[in-house]
């Protein structure tokens, strides 16, 4: 009840939301029936349409989008001879009759009895048209249909949202109604303002078929409700406050205890590990995946940790819990243990079943287990190595561990695994599959199949577009011939991207500019001074490292042969 709750609380914000605007003409083009037979019908219909869209989009794959493409279609151009009928009844006759005769259902004209079915059919258009901007309660939605699948739940909490920006939506209609009405009866100017809901309604379908609803507006609305849906969703749904147990002598308590190990699909340097038989050491478990840049910006530390305490009652767990498909190949695992040189014990997660039972929800997070299997610490995401270092010394303390090694350790760390610039990082991770993918500037996207797109310029902040033939996945987007290209506009120290080689492992060359231009002495880890690189495996490649002053910046990668695999970028 209190997900559903916040869901539709959620909701109810869009009204604040950029992301409202083009359908708000839609909306208000129904203000002048009462509210029973036309706005009610709207809402009802929008509701429905959006929750059966949200809901066969997280868990249904391409063939949804596809579907839901098509939908959106037929909504534009249902509600643009809406707006005609509107805008003129001269220019509505000369249409063909059964057309005019739908157009002037929509319109409400036809007569009271045909309201109900008009304003239901125009909200289920809207529906289809509808993109909310995602923010943290949406987000938490939407994240947990796609992990929980099909479910009564996923549709109720999809519908509780709807319901949310319904409310909002008949408030706002009832002020604008009346507004309405009141233009109508002082001014004389029914016929005006009926026109002018049809530019309104015009407007918003260009908007929509321009991607404005998703692309500009999407990122005005990142300021707008997010940090106060944050706050709502902290409020109703707290990090679960472990029944914390105070041990005496000491300022950390009990928050849990070390669930079992037996979920693990395999390990990496190390026979299978038991609960039983980490008894009597000091455990820290770290929660990561390759691919992860915050993961591997943490790396530097966990393996100093591994090194300095290892001969001191200390076992570092690394637990590979796969956010991309080609993370839950072993064999990717393993050559990327290798390659980071990492030799401590790591657990292989590939069904996320060790994740469910620490109850985790983040990459990186660092769970600090004492001698007596007892979880009396978390550190979630980067930062904070002191501190963290400082409970692994207490633990082992506590345990009865002699000699016990003090200090801070400050490891170098270069290429992807240095710290990030945070005070120039102004470019969020971005995927390039449709599942998760924000920020697409090029032409509509034709989900799992071959299609040809352009990349307008100039590029939005934090906007990308595909360049030659590619079939854009649910995760990544796939090259379908050589000579292809991304193109990103970002706003960060270094840009790195989630590459692998695709069918068959065959390399595939690339170069990488910067404005233009080979990127110099901005060249990442893995390009040299003229941007030439190679995808030789699956991983996060390092493509470019700025020095000195950090500004906006295009940033563009061609790729010489076909068949290459793009996942994400990450920024640091």
């Amino acid at each position: 009840m209190t997900l559903i709750l916040l869901a539709y609380l959620g909701g109810v914000l869009t009204i604040v939301s950029p992301c409202i605007l083009p359908v708000l003409p839609f909306v208000f083009a129904r203000g002048g029936r009462p509210f029973l037979t036309g706005t009610l019908p709207l809402l009802a219909g929008m509701v429905v349409m959006f929750a059966a869209v949200a809901s066969l989009a997280a868990v249904g794959g391409g063939w949804a989008v596809s579907a839901n493409q098509y939908g959106r279609i037929a909504a534009m151009v249902l509600l643009t001879l809406f707006a005609v009928t509107l805008l003129s009844r001269t220019l509505a006759d000369t249409l063909t009759r059964p057309l005019v005769a739908l157009g002037n259902r929509l319109s409400g004209e036809a007569g009271a009895g045909s309201g109900i079915g008009a304003s239901f059919l125009l909200g289920i258009a809207t529906g289809l048209l509808w993109a909310p901007c995602a923010g943290p309660i949406l987000g938490l939605v939407l994240t947990g249909a796609a992990i929980s699948g099909a479910s009564v739940q996923t549709t109720l909490l999809l519908l509780a949202y709807a319901a949310g920006a319904a409310t909002s939506l008949a408030l706002a209609l009832l002020v604008g109604g009346r507004l309405f009405a009141a233009m109508k009866r002082s001014l004389g100017a029914g016929e005006w303002v009926r026109r002018a809901l049809g530019v309104l309604v015009l407007a918003g379908v260009a908007a929509i078929a321009f991607g404005l609803d998703t692309g500009f507006l999407t990122r005005v609305s990142l300021a707008s409700t997010s940090r106060f849906e944050q706050g709502l969703v902290d409020k109703f749904l707290p990090a679960k406050p472990v029944k914390a147990v105070a041990v005496a002598g000491s300022n950390l308590p009990v928050e849990g205890v070390i669930p079992e190990l037996t979920g693990a699909t395999g390990w990496l340097n190390t026979p299978p590990l038991t609960r039983d038989g980490l008894a009597g050491k000091v455990v820290m478990v770290d929660f990561w995946t390759y691919s992860c840049i915050n993961c591997l910006r943490a790396l530097p530390y966990i393996r100093a940790w591994a090194a300095k305490y290892k001969d001191h009652g200390l076992v570092v767990l690394g637990v590979h819990a796969p956010e991309f498909a080609f993370e839950r190949d072993p064999a990717n695992v393993k050559k990327a243990v290798a390659d980071l040189g990492v030799t401590y014990p790591v657990a292989l997660d590939s069904k996320l079943a060790i994740w469910q039972a620490f109850n985790n929800q983040y990459w990186p997070a660092h769970y600090f287990i004492d001698a007596m299997g007892r979880i009396r610490a978390h550190h979630f995401g980067e930062g904070e190595y002191d501190k963290s270092e400082r409970i692994i010394q207490t633990l082992l303390k506590e345990a009865g561990y002699k000699n016990v090694p003090g200090g801070i350790v400050d490891p170098d760390a270069e290429g992807a695994l240095a710290a990030a610039d945070e005070n120039n990082m102004q470019s969020p991770e971005t995927y390039l599959g449709y599942g998760r993918g924000t920020g697409f500037a090029s032409n509509t996207p034709q989900p799992d199949t071959i299609a040809t797109y352009t990349t307008p310029y100039p590029l939005g902040p934090n906007q990308w577009g595909l360049t030659g033939r590619w079939t854009i996945g649910e995760e990544k987007s796939v090259s379908a011939a050589a000579g292809t290209r991304i193109t990103f506009y970002f706003h960060a120290r270094d840009l790195h991207l989630v590459l692998g080689p695709g069918a068959g492992n065959k390399p595939v060359r690339f170069k990488v500019t910067l404005d233009g231009q080979p990127p110099g002495t901005a060249h990442g880890m893995d390009t040299d001074e003229a941007g030439n690189g190679t995808v030789t495996g699956q991983r996060l490649y390092q493509l470019i490292r700025q020095q000195g002053m950090i500004g906006n910046r295009t940033f563009g990668i061609e790729f010489l042969d076909p068949g290459v695999e793009a996942y994400a970028f990450t920024f640091g």
